[in-house]
C-alpha cells in the first residue's frame, strides 16, 4: 500500500550569518540575505569556507532565494568562477528588478547561470546540472 510520502529534502546544516541564513543540503546550498545588506567579498569569503567544508571534491549548486533586497559587489563573481566544483548557480525571485540584475550578474560570472521564479524549477535544475557534472568525472 503506497502511503504517499515522498523522498523530503533534508538540511545538513544551517548557518546563520551577519547578512542571512546559508543552508547546505546534500548537493547544493541556498543563500537568503536580509533585507538592506551587503555581500562583500570578505562575507562571500565566509560563504564559500561553508562549501569547502562541505562540498570538498565534490561537484555541487548554489541558490540565491531573493527574497529580499540586497546589494552584490559584482567582484565577487570573479572568485565564484574560480570554485571548479561549482556547476550551477541560480537565482530565484519574482521581483523584475532582479530579472534585469541578473542580466548584469551573468555578464560578470560567465558561467552556468538561470533565473527562475519558481524555487523548486530551480533545485530541480541545480539537481540536474550537479549530477549531470557527477556522472561526467566518474567516468572520466
Amino acid at each position: 500500500m503506497n502511503m504517499g510520502f515522498s523522498k523530503k529534502t533534508v538540511i545538513v546544516k544551517e548557518y546563520h550569518l551577519d547578512i542571512g541564513i546559508i543552508q547546505v543540503f546534500d548537493d547544493y546550498m541556498v543563500s537568503i540575505f536580509e533585507e538592506g545588506s551587503t555581500l562583500t567579498l570578505e562575507r562571500a569569503y565566509q560563504i564559500i569556507g561553508i562549501s569547502e567544508i562541505h562540498f570538498r571534491g565534490k561537484n555541487f549548486g548554489y541558490i540565491s532565494l531573493r527574497k529580499n533586497s540586497y546589494a552584490i559587489d559584482p567582484v565577487i563573481y570573479t572568485y565564484l568562477r574560480g570554485l571548479e566544483n561549482l556547476k550551477a548557480f541560480a537565482i530565484v525571485s519574482k521581483k523584475e528588478i532582479d530579472m534585469h540584475n541578473f542580466k548584469i550578474e551573468k555578464m560578470f560570472y560567465k558561467k552556468n547561470m538561470e533565473f527562475f521564479i519558481e524555487y523548486e524549477n530551480a533545485v530541480a535544475w541545480i539537481k540536474k546540472r550537479v549530477a549531470k557534472k557527477n556522472k561526467g568525472k566518474r567516468s572520466a
